[in-house]
């Protein structure tokens, strides 16, 4: 049996991860969230929940449930996708626990993505809670104290400009940045694969034993699984070089011709996925993008 196989927890249960960890699913399975959101209630005395996940009603009693009626200090958010935020506001109502993230939904967005996305030039928005407003916004490697060990904030953008990991007690939380059952979807200009490189490379140099990420199992080797993560990156931007070497091309064609084994329903994801490579691809003079760099564009190789 696989791991991904082996992951089929019930949604709503507490289940003892490690001590002091706890994970609730959130009900919202789906092709992109797998099972569902994982929601993590960490500590024993000190209480803080990482990523509320979903506006549901029936996870948030869940939520209450965990919690047993004891005080809960902080509500952690990794970014600002709906799947992850959404119940923020209702359980910060529910428990008076204030919200922490990095910034608003647009918050740390790189200077390129900051100028296509003031000319509306890639779409992209897929998810985004765009009311999302944390209560406190936190600094990269800034420390929190959690039953008298820090919990550290990082700012790892690649999947949402936003994005946080949290490191506590040798385990990283990881959000949608590092998952074991699928890559992560980076789609501009919230998803930014220059970024991704960035981070994965950050979390990897760290050396914590575990990952717990948003959706699917705990990673138990994250070295090796971060190393895939960027081996599958680097062979996506080879398939679309070796495409574009006969000839110009628009996305859909790319997308149809990389992902043929792939189900059709899935496309669109792909599609963005292949416009992040063709966006960072193009930062680096690889490729050119006529008649401006747009997911209706036709990309090229550029000569030297």
């Amino acid at each position: 049996m696989t791991e991904i196989e082996a992951f089929d927890p019930v949604p709503g249960r507490a289940e003892e991860l490690a001590p002091g960890i706890r994970r609730i699913l959130a009900p919202n399975p789906s092709p992109m969230t797998f099972r569902g959101t994982n929601s993590y209630l960490l500590g024993r005395g000190q209480l803080a929940l990482v990523d509320p996940g979903p506006d549901d009603q029936a996870h948030l009693g869940a939520l209450m449930a965990a919690l047993g009626g004891r005080p809960l200090s902080m509500i952690l958010v990794s970014h600002a996708h709906r799947d992850h935020s959404g119940l923020a506001p209702a359980l910060a109502a529910a428990t008076g626990a204030p919200v922490l993230a990095f910034g608003g939904p647009f918050s740390g967005r790189s200077e390129t993505m900051k100028r296509l996305a003031a000319v509306g030039a890639l779409g992209g928005g897929e998810g985004v809670d765009a009311t999302f407003r944390p209560d406190r916004c936190l600094a990269d490697g800034e420390r929190l104290d959690l039953d008298g060990c820090p919990l550290e904030a990082l700012h790892t953008p690649g999947h949402m400009g936003n994005h946080l990991a949290f490191a506590w007690r040798g385990a990283l939380f990881t959000g949608d940045l590092v998952m074991g059952w699928a890559s992560s979807l980076v789609s501009p200009p919230d998803g930014d694969l220059a970024a991704f490189y960035r981070s994965c490379a950050r979390l990897r140099a760290r050396g914590e034993t575990v990952l717990h990420p948003g959706h699917g199992a705990p990673v138990a080797d994250p070295a090796a699984r971060i190393d895939a993560l960027v081996a599958h990156r680097r062979t996506r931007e080879a398939q679309i070089l070796d495409a574009l070497a006969a000839g110009p091309a628009a996305i859909t064609a790319l997308t149809a011709r990389i992902y043929h084994d792939t189900d059709p329903a899935l496309h669109p994801a792909a599609a963005r996925n292949i416009l992040a490579h063709l966006v960072e691809m193009t930062e680096r003079n690889l490729v050119l993008a006529e008649p401006a760099l747009a997911p209706d564009a036709r990309f090229s190789l550029r000569h030297a």
